[in-house]
């Protein structure tokens, strides 16, 4: 098969593609196949082809969407870099995924160049431009940028197989050690398909994208929407009073949400109007958010999935989650769930244990890495590390973590980088890193610190700063004469959890 555009292009070229909604321009699918088709020329004449990968670093604009099809019509695979992450975080991605290109915009030009070292082109005219070669110059005082589409090149559509891949796209898993997870278009293509089953797909259809394109959340709404033949409605981030607008007035069926931008959302009056689903995932939703919503009459369907998975694993429909509280749904077709026990063995309904997923939505393993990829298999599919269970019915609820993952804002945090970022300070002698409740973001980083000499809170975020995103650093900071330990001796993270909730409750 060709890229998906390719042949959505020849069966609906006239319906609407793409609508960005800074400033109401929209491409037909015949309009943005063309736009494709001279990107792609683009990359071509900066020498990318055939399994080449290419890293994006930006936010989600119509830029990134050319972009997205694009590597898939020279048969290159997309990269997309989290545009949040710090440069050393970056530098340790892009070296991790063996890439060929660096494209970026004028936001993240400055990162982009001081984490890659490798070609680095922008869609926008860069702040110093380069040469036109992409190429770095040769002197320190030239930029090292290029403005993409300076030279083109004939090039073959590709051809793709099922198994071929499509894209390594990051999770930080709970280790802080980036995995990049390895998509082929059969996992995008399975995802896409079942989806549909579970949520529907009209031919007026309009996905509301205000997602991250870095995120397979956000990944997904272009790449099905070629699939399905309906339209996405792109806004360059979330703006809950915008996209309470767009879903008002410009025919909005369906737009994919974190729980904040939900909650921000209801806030902002948040009515139904057209919207025949909201796709609920990125973190647990606190059963208040979803009843103010099913009150509302918001179709909210909490979805459960992960980057391992090309997105979703199982999906609530509006009437489960409000007859079954807390659950989120079946799991999609060809996607099968098993709970086991810490002996590896499957447990009967109503007991929890560690999910494991297989099916063809589920990755074949980490790109370059064997022994993790090794470690996530197991008899029955892929070890999720989330704790759950299923009822008799297969609904499927998800309780926890094997381990102690903070997921904030929708985004995965590890609490052993964040450790150790603080330690690097010379003042800090001891922290815990735990998450704690919070109402607008599910989770927020909670930092419980031993220190020598004068050391304040905000001193430690700052020395944060350029060591890690900013979603990372902690919020909530205190400070103790000694951690906490179990009889063992390792620190009781449930006590520094208490001792901090305690400070943030007063």
């Amino acid at each position: 098969m060709r890229d998906w555009l390719t042949h959505r292009v020849r069966a609906t070229p006239e319906r609407t593609a793409l609508v960005d909604a800074a400033d109401g321009t929209a491409w037909s699918f015949a309009d943005l196949d063309e736009a494709v088709e001279e990107t792609a020329a683009s990359l071509a004449g900066l020498g990318v082809g055939r399994d080449d990968h290419v890293c994006v670093l930006m936010e989600a604009r119509p830029a990134f969407v050319q972009l997205l099809f694009a590597v898939q019509r020279l048969g290159a695979v997309l990269v997309p870099l989290n545009a949040r992450l710090a440069v050393p975080e970056l530098a340790r991605q892009v070296d991790a995924a063996d890439v060929r290109l660096l494209v970026c915009g004028r936001e993240t030009e400055a990162d982009a160049v001081a984490a890659a070292d490798v070609p680095v082109v922008s869609v926008d005219d860069p702040v110093s431009p380069g040469d036109g070669s992409g190429e770095p110059p040769d002197t320190d005082d030239a930029a090292p940028v290029a403005r993409l589409g300076t030279d083109r090149a004939a090039f073959e559509p590709a051809e793709w197989a099922l198994d071929d891949r499509l894209a390594l796209v990051f999770t930080s898993g709970t280790t802080g050690d980036a995995k990049a997870v390895s998509l082929s278009m059969g996992n995008v293509l399975a995802s896409a398909g079942s989806s549909a089953l579970r949520l529907g797909v009209l031919p007026d259809d309009r996905w509301l994208l205000c997602l991250s394109m870095y995120h397979m959340g956000g990944l997904s709404v272009p790449l099905r929407s070629a699939r399905y033949g309906t339209t996405v409605v792109l806004h360059r981030g979330f703006d809950a009073d915008a996209v309470c607008r767009a879903i008002e007035t410009d025919g909005v069926t369906g737009v994919s949400l974190v729980p904040t931008m939900l909650r921000r959302l209801l806030d902002a009056g948040l009515e139904a109007h057209s919207l025949r689903f909201v796709l609920l995932g990125g973190a647990p939703a606190r059963a208040e958010l979803l009843e103010r919503a099913l009150e509302r009459g918001v179709p909210v369907h909490p979805t459960y999935g992960m980057t391992e998975t090309a997105s979703q694993v199982a999906t609530a429909t509006p009437e489960e989650a409000a007859t079954h509280r807390g659950t989120v749904g079946h799991p999609l077709l060809e996607t099968d769930v098993t709970v086991v026990g810490s002996d590896g063995e499957p447990l009967p309904p109503g007991e929890s244990g560690e999910l494991v997923v297989a099916g063809p939505t589920v990755t074949d393993g980490y790109y370059d890495r064997p022994a993790a990829t090794a470690d996530a298999f197991g008899e029955y599919g892929f070890h999720t590390g989330d704790v759950g269970h299923q009822d008799d019915a297969g609904r499927l609820w998800v309780q926890n973590r094997l381990d102690d993952r903070i997921v904030t804002g929708g985004e995965n945090v590890d609490p052993g980088e964040v450790v150790e970022a603080l330690r690097a300070h010379p003042d800090v002698r001891e922290v815990a890193v735990v998450g704690l409740p919070d109402d607008e973001w599910g989770e927020r980083v909670a930092a419980l610190v031993v220190a020598d000499g004068d050391v304040t809170a905000s001193s430690l975020r700052t020395f944060c700063d350029g060591r890690l995103a900013g979603f990372k650093r902690p919020r909530t900071v205190e400070f103790a004469a000694s951690l906490p330990r179990t009889a063992s001796g390792t620190v009781d993270r449930d006590a520094v959890r208490r001792q901090l909730r305690r400070v943030a409750d007063v």
